[in-house]
Parts: C-alpha cells; structure tokens; sequence
C-alpha cells in the first residue's frame, strides 16, 4: 500500500493562488494557514470569502511508484473532483459521502508519477444541475446562504445553517492510497440474533479471491466466496454482552476475516438492539430494548465538530463525546445536514457506549428523483453501510431530517402537493431498499 496523504500543492483556476495543503483537509484551512486568506471565522469574512467556491481548484503532488497494478481509493473526496493520473483522467466523482475505487494500473509508471484533483466549483455545478431538473426542486434558502445545495451530494451544512458558516469547503476528509490488486476483504456485513445465553452472529464477507476464514471469541468457520459475497455463522455461548452507558459494560470482541495473507478486523460489541414500535394508549410507542431491557434515551444532537473538516481532530472529537457521557447521556444523533462520521467516531461511541441514532444526510430541503440522483443515493447508502453496519452502538437508522417539514415550507410543493410527496416517496425508498438489502438486521425508521 502506497499512501498519498501528506502535503499537495493547492492552487485556484486563475493562478492567482498557490499554496501547500495538508492532505487529509480542506482547501480554506490551507488558504487560511498559508496566510492567503484571513480567519474565516473571525467577524463577518466570512461573506468576503465567498469567491473561493465560486472558483475550480486544483490539488496535485508527485510521488514514486514500482509501476505495479493497483487500485486507487480515496474517502471522503468532497466534492465535484476529476482525478487525472500522469494527465489522463481515471476518475469523475461528485459524492462527498462514498467512498471511491479505481483500478489505475494502466496509468501508472515504475518511478515518478503526478496525481492531481481538479475540484470544480459546487456554486456552478449546482446551479446546472437544478436547471436541468424537470421541475424546480426548492432548497432551504432560510438555512443555506449558499444556493443549490439540495443538488449536490455534500454536507448540507457546508451551505450554510443557522448556526454555521457559509464556505462551501473543499478537499479530501479521508485517506487517500494505492492498494495493490491482490486477493481483498472489502466489507463485513454483521447480523446478530441472540436466545437465551447465546449469540448467533452471521458475517457476510465482500471480498475478491476463493474462501474466507471468520473468528469470534474463540469460534471460528469458514466459507467459500461465490459472486463476491461468502457467509459464515458463528455461535457464541455464554456472550459477554455490551450495554448503553449506565446500563453496564462495553466489552468489544475482534473479529477476524482471513483470506490468504489478507486479514480484516471489526471490533463488535454482542448485544441485542430493537426498535420497538407497537400501538399504545397514545398512539404508537417509540423507543430501544438492549438485550431484553427497555433503555431510555438520554442524548443530544451531533452536527460536525467544525464547519471546516480539515479542523477535525480525533482528540477533540473524543474528548466531546466523553463530555456526553459525563453528562449521564447514552445516545448521540449523527444529524441529517451534517457527514457520515469516520470509522474511529463510530469506535468511540461504542467504547463509551452511546448508542448512534444514525441520519441519512437529507436535511430541510426537497430532493430531485431523477433515475441518476438516485442512482447516486443508492451507491452512497450501500457503501456507508456497509462501512459502518458492525458497530455495536448503531441503533436506528433514519432516512433524514425533517424532510416530511420541508414538504410544507415552500410555494413550489404547497401548491403541487402530490408531485413532490411522490418525489420524496421515491427518494425514501431508496435509501431504505438500499438499507435493507445490505444490512437487512438493522433497524429503520
């Protein structure tokens, strides 16, 4: 594995700019640290910034290579990106939230090579993108300074928010590398099914190559791949079971994929979680059982830990989270405007167990339904699940936020209610078909 991460150089489609940039990170941050621009949060700059997201950005680096066949993969590419590899184009993407995987073996050269992303600007693309819409498909100006946001598949609260910052940044959040094209363990799906005094965890394995070995707690099985999909079961007897903060503990258990010399690990927490949802006095009840005990849910709403996610630091993330914790919570609610969180967020809420009430990022705005954008969704959904399902402390996944609202507060859909119920029909069933059929055990609301 060939990792990209580390400084790039940065510079804007008129030349008026260049400068380093730190790779995991934005471009607003690097402007900022290089001294070209001023504090984006300081005062009201940041209406005097608004230019850079009007602008094409390009981020490039050279690097060294063996010249042998791999597949390039990049996380979190935000947003509208055409990578070029010594000149030729290899990939076109435009979804922050998925991640992307190209086989480069054709472009690459044994010793030096040159990678580089053209970001184009989201204000333009956006613009296009609702133009070309067969009706209009109304966006939160209330919330987002910013126009079109609803069009591109991004942070909606990069647009702006009440509480946020209106910046439109750009860069990459996530790792950047070359794999080599061998044998590959590319997802792990975990179902869980628990009776008295025992667990069945079933482990469906994505990967390339001919059979898989699983180990949990001691038990071990394996499986054979057949069109890029192995299952195994697994009986644990006697689980030590993970609980809710305040409920008990949170022990974790590795379990491990092997296929060949390719080894893959989740760490699981063996627990039960439903959704319980029956009719009652009141209408319908809403709330969480964990291993056969009703749990009250104690939380807050999670929005990114800051407007510029090249600011993210895992400590700080940390130390937020325990600060939920201190304060007697046990769920946190990974909010629709915001981002599909990395991997070591989803670890430390199941370390401190706080549960995840887990949003598809769709916030306050009407959403087109062409057959393309949701193409687009239901590849993004099937990936971030298939990433993240494991976690013990993923407990609902929910299609948005406040969506069914949203439907009431523009002219456009008062006034033509069915075409735009229908538009979010189609949008709703998406993501939970997409859900449902990669991680068919987890729960939907």
């Amino acid at each position: 594995m060939l990792d990209l991460a580390g400084e790039w150089a940065l510079s804007d489609e008129g030349g008026g700019y260049a400068v380093a940039m730190p790779v995991p990170g934005d471009a607003i941050s690097a402007l900022h640290a290089a001294g070209a621009i001023d504090d984006p949060y300081w005062g009201r700059n940041e209406y005097g910034l608004r230019w850079i997201c009007e602008r094409d950005w390009v981020l490039a680096r050279r690097f060294s290579s063996d010249g042998a066949a791999a597949e390039l993969c990049i996380e979190g590419l935000d947003t509208i990106a055409e990578v070029r590899l010594n000149g030729e184009t290899v990939l076109q993407a435009a979804n922050a939230f998925r991640r992307w995987r190209v086989d480069v073996s054709a472009h690459l050269r044994a010793g030096e090579n040159e990678i580089s992303i053209r970001f184009a600007s989201v204000v333009r693309e956006a613009a296009r993108l609702q133009a070309e819409q067969p009706f209009p498909v109304p966006y939160a100006a209330q919330n987002c300074p910013i126009p079109n946001g609803n069009m591109i598949r991004k942070p909606a609260c990069d647009f702006g928010w009440d509480w946020n910052i209106a910046l439109a940044p750009f860069g990459i959040w996530g790792g950047i590398r070359l794999e080599p094209l061998a044998p590959r363990i590319r997802d792990i799906i975990v179902s869980q099914y628990h009776h008295a005094g025992r667990a069945e965890v079933v482990v469906d394995v994505l990967a390339d190559g001919p059979q898989v070995s699983v180990s949990l707690c001691g038990v071990g099985a394996t499986a054979v791949v057949v069109a890029g999909r192995a299952r195994a079961s697994l009986t644990i007897e006697n689980p030590d079971l993970w609980w809710p903060a305040g409920q008990g503990g949170q022990p974790l258990h590795d379990l491990c994929v092997t296929m060949g010399d390719v080894t893959a690990t989740r760490r699981i927490g063996l627990r039960q979680l439903d959704l319980v949802s029956e009719p009652d006095a009141a209408g319908r009840s809403f709330g969480f059982r964990v291993n056969g005990r009703d749990v009250f849910a104690k939380g807050a709403n999670w929005i990114p830990a800051d407007a510029l996610h090249g600011r993210i630091t895992e400590v700080a993330v940390r130390d937020l989270l325990q600060s939920a914790v201190d304060a007697h919570m046990n769920m946190i609610r990974v909010w629709g405007g915001g981002r599909y969180e990395p991997d070591w967020f989803y670890d430390i809420c199941d370390e401190l167990g706080l549960m995840v009430w887990q949003d598809f990022m769709f916030a306050c705005n009407l959403y087109p339904s062409t057959p393309a954008f949701l193409a687009e969704v239901d590849a993004e959904v099937r990936d971030v699940v298939a990433r993240i399902n494991h976690h013990a402390c993923l407990a609902v996944w929910c299609g948005d936020n406040e969506l069914i609202g949203a439907l009431t507060w523009f002219d456009e859909s008062r006034k033509d209610r069915d075409r735009y119920l229908v538009s979010y029909d189609r949008l709703n069933r998406t993501i939970e078909t997409a859900l449902q059929q990669t991680a068919p055990a987890a729960n939907w609301w």
